[in-house]
């Protein structure tokens, strides 16, 4: 990470997170696969490290979701990665349902010795039960909604709204568990911890928005400075630091409090909004070998 980031305090207990693990622990045996959400953005922030201990032995599908925000490139680099590791992948982007209806498939795809034990001892009819996982505001409940083509969970843009647990027919012989998002308590360092906060997924009012903002001007400066110029019509000056990237934005853009004042508090917003609405082109963030 460079040097002139700011020092950023970011922390999240949520009360649920426990009593979930706990929950997914007790349902893994109900289950024949299990698939795992994560932001193609950032993959290795977005996934919880418990999971792999939780999965056990369990077939496993990887979502890389919102690739249609993602820098394709580096998409490709992390589904050689996961595949490598001997994990299926299916990449999609739940807003607009692309890559959903390949679900069932891949699901299959991923159990097709079990189905064929089961064809074996004559259990035809039986269901294949997989379980979805995934940190709070993924995608998960939006891509539960579209592969079931109902409203079947409730989606949220707040953290940590699922509730409970449910199983939802995909189709004839599939069954979901749906399960409540767990984020581990507390981050390995600071840049998971921004990486969840540029996307979304910790709630803006738990961080100090121009300080995130002014970071993630640096980090846009270090992977895709050309946003900076196309989106602020600026070259962003590698000795400046990232209050000064902000402030070169809010000055672009006429955001002016009082004589030589800049309204950083308004560009950080617009800034981390364009970047999540996709406005700043396609961006990824971390690639797998950060991961190593």
């Amino acid at each position: 990470m460079s040097d002139m980031t700011e020092k950023m305090n970011i922390q999240w207990f949520p009360g649920h997170m426990t009593k979930a693990q706990r929950m997914i622990e007790e349902n893994m045996k109900l289950v024949d696969a299990v698939c795992e959400i994560i932001d193609a953005r950032i993959p290795y922030s977005s996934r919880n490290p418990d999971i792999d201990r939780l999965a056990g032995n369990k077939p496993r599908l990887i979502i890389l979701n919102r690739v249609d925000q993602a820098d394709p490139s580096v998409t490709a680099q992390w589904r050689n990665y996961y595949k490598s590791q001997g994990l299926a992948v299916l990449e999609t982007d739940c807003k607009s349902g692309k890559g959903v209806s390949g679900f069932a498939d891949a699901i299959r795809t991923v159990l097709k010795d079990k189905i064929e034990a089961y064809a074996a001892k004559g259990q035809v009819t039986r269901p294949l039960r997989a379980m979805i996982l995934g940190i709070p505001n993924v995608g998960k409940s939006t891509f539960i909604n579209k592969v079931a083509k109902r409203k079947a969970a409730k989606a949220s843009d707040k953290p940590g709204v699922t509730r409970g647990k449910q199983w939802i027919t995909i189709d004839e012989g599939l069954e979901l568990l749906d399960t409540p998002g767990i984020l581990w308590p507390r981050f390995d360092n600071q840049e998971v911890g921004e990486n969840l906060a540029y996307t979304g997924a910790i709630r803006d009012e738990i961080v100090d928005r121009e300080t995130l903002a002014a970071n993630f001007m640096i980090r846009l400066r270090e992977l895709y400075p050309q946003s900076i110029e196309q989106r602020y019509k600026f070259v962003p000056e590698p000795n400046l630091n990232g209050f000064e990237l902000l402030e070169t934005a809010a000055k672009k853009r006429g955001f002016i409090l009082s004589k030589g004042e800049y309204d950083l508090e308004r560009m950080a917003a617009i800034l981390l909004d364009e970047f999540r609405d996709g406005k700043l082109g396609r961006i990824s963030l971390e690639k797998p070998d950060k991961s190593e």
